[in-house]
């Protein structure tokens, strides 16, 4: 089983943020026995954002995305991913549900475009959020008929790190045997 990491978000382009997330992914897939093949970063540009999952997919056996989640105009994430996968994006009901709940439960109303992270490809797997409002995603893709699998968590990184232990770690050890 072999990964490459995908770091999403202009901002890391232009070194406004540091990516630590992908080194320490490097690390966590190090540490579990799992090969990192590549690490790119994209900016916010759903094309380049294809493409660049594309490329990765031709080599890796899977690939996880980090960033491009949330709730603004420029979270491209899901949307590449569904172009990936061949698919649409529908609304989550029960996920807008938990969205909704969350900002209620801080005593704040919820501005629509939050709906955005309840958008979802048909046949990707939501991965639970416990720390933040964007959920992650496992998205199984097929390439020149192999399957492969694209993960997508939060940019935040306590949120991505709590999704990759949780929930992307034991996947990929449960698909590599």
């Amino acid at each position: 089983m072999n990964v490459s990491v995908l770091a999403v978000g202009t901002a890391l382009l232009l070194g406004q943020i540091i990516d630590s997330n992908s080194a320490w992914m490097g690390e966590t897939l190090a540490a579990t026995g799992i090969d990192s093949l590549v690490q790119v970063k994209v900016g916010d540009n759903v094309d380049r954002i294809e493409v660049q999952l594309r490329r990765l997919l031709d080599d890796a056996d899977a690939v996880i995305m980090c960033g491009g989640l949330g709730p603004t105009h420029d979270d491209l994430t899901r949307e590449a991913i569904a172009a990936v996968m061949n698919t649409e994006l529908v609304l989550d009901e029960a996920l807008g549900d938990v969205i909704r709940q969350m900002f209620a439960a801080r005593g704040r109303t919820m501005a629509d475009n939050n709906l955005r992270q309840a958008m979802v490809p048909v046949g990707a797997e939501i991965i639970e959020q416990t720390r933040g409002t964007a959920p992650g995603l496992i998205a199984p893709v097929t390439v020149d008929g192999v399957d492969k699998v694209v993960y997508a968590v939060p940019g935040v990184p306590h949120e991505m790190r709590d999704m990759v232990e949780r929930a992307i770690v034991p996947d990929l050890l449960r698909r590599s045997g």
